[in-house]
């Protein structure tokens, strides 16, 4: 009963998230406008900035999961934390080498070292990576899942410090939004917003779906022994 049910969402969420997508692919090329300075390669926003709110989403639940596995010892919430960890890295992947082929035409530079978004949203894809290396580095299974927990708890403290590091240090990242209000036109907002709305769909579908895998594995795993 369970099974049909998860069969039957994942079924609705896929058909809701491509529909979204193709939304998002239309606006992102066709609805929006094209930029006045940067021309078309400023379109790589509609795909970056929502890259990194997944990120941020992904990580978050690492976060929370790390903590309810801590707490309640159930291997349900680390497969959670693991399948989000993988998701994130994969987004934080697409949001660093994007910002790079962003960069090159507008800054003429593909990475810019003393730009603390930069630095910060690197050293993020570095510790989630580490994350993903703890669990196949330690032994032992209860430790491995633990030690994890750990790490994606302290983990998450760049976090903030990659989505306030453009209010809090100087960058040469442009600030598109602030309490002032959204500066760029209607139409460039209204895509921006519904591509993170998009992909965030995307994120939870993906995640489903790498959460059931990975519970099937660990069953077989268990079944083996």
């Amino acid at each position: 009963m369970i099974k049909k049910y998860v069969n039957q969402m994942k079924l609705s969420l896929t058909v809701v998230a491509g529909i979204l997508m193709v939304i998002q692919l239309y606006m992102a090329f066709y609805y929006a406008p094209t930029e006045k300075f940067m021309g078309h390669i400023q379109r790589i926003m509609y795909f970056h900035v929502p890259s990194a709110f997944v990120a941020f989403a992904a990580f978050a639940i690492v976060f929370a999961a790390g903590l309810m596995y801590l707490y309640t010892k159930n291997k349900k919430w680390d497969y959670l934390a693991l399948s989000s960890a993988e998701i994130g890295v994969v987004f934080t992947t697409f949001v660093l080498i994007s910002g790079s082929l962003w960069a090159r035409p507008v800054w003429n530079a593909w990475w810019v070292w003393d730009d603390p978004r930069l630095v910060t949203s690197l050293i993020m894809w570095f510790i989630y990576v580490a994350y993903l290396m703890i669990r196949t580095s330690v032994q032992g299974e209860e430790r491995y899942r633990k030690f994890s927990a750990i790490f994606g708890i302290i983990g998450f403290i760049d976090v903030p410090l990659v989505y306030f590091s453009v209010k809090w240090w100087r960058t040469i990242h442009p600030k598109v939004i602030d309490k002032e209000g959204v500066h760029m036109p209607p139409e460039m907002a209204q895509t921006l917003f519904f591509s993170i709305f998009a992909f965030l769909f995307l994120f939870v579908t993906l995640l489903l779906y790498r959460y059931v895998l990975e519970d099937q594995r660990e069953k077989i795993k268990e079944l083996k022994k």
